[in-house]
């Protein structure tokens, strides 16, 4: 089945009665170029997390782009394997985006259910979200509740979680 277009995902928006508002950009592929680019739009801005466990399980782990991911015990906080940064292909083939286009709306892409969701606790709790439209060329500015709708309904049932809270 072929990949979820950009027209898609704000078509799937649209049906959801989702409204979002868009601002193109030059692209980025990292969150330093993306802060330079995109620092005045308001609301959080993320980073995204591709990556797999020692069992083979995808996760996605998404989170403010300023927060620091203790990586070595990242999998104890979401009851995980060890983990590790996903492949570009393996990323291509499930979520059907390229390094630096990495978002949670690219769940769209994710048919069969293969990425387990993680979503940042104080994340989010802010009202106003920024993710990639499915390439890096501009960000969309969603509410928290209704990226939780769009996730859901794509099928998937993301873990909130604090990232940052001592590990006991």
């Amino acid at each position: 089945m072929p990949k979820a277009s950009r027209a898609d995902l704000f078509s799937r928006l649209d049906d959801l009665g989702i409204s979002v508002v868009t601002e193109e950009h030059p692209a980025v592929f990292t969150v330093e170029e993306a802060q330079a680019v995109c620092d005045h739009i308001p609301g959080v801005h993320s980073k995204n997390l591709f990556m797999k466990d020692a069992k083979g399980q995808l996760w996605l782990v998404v989170c403010p782009h300023d927060r620091d991911v203790e990586m070595k015990s990242l999998h104890k906080r979401i009851g995980s394997k060890r983990l590790s940064f996903g492949k570009a292909e393996l990323l291509e083939e499930v979520l059907g985006v390229t390094p630096g286009s990495v978002t949670p709306f690219a769940l769209i892409n994710d048919r069969e259910l293969r990425v387990k969701v993680v979503l940042d606790a104080w994340m989010m709790e802010q009202p106003i979200l920024n993710y990639h439209p499915l390439e890096n060329t501009a960000t969309v500015t969603i509410s928290n509740g209704d990226l939780l709708r769009f996730i859901e309904s794509c099928g998937h049932e993301p873990q909130v979680v604090d990232l940052v809270a001592p590990l006991e």
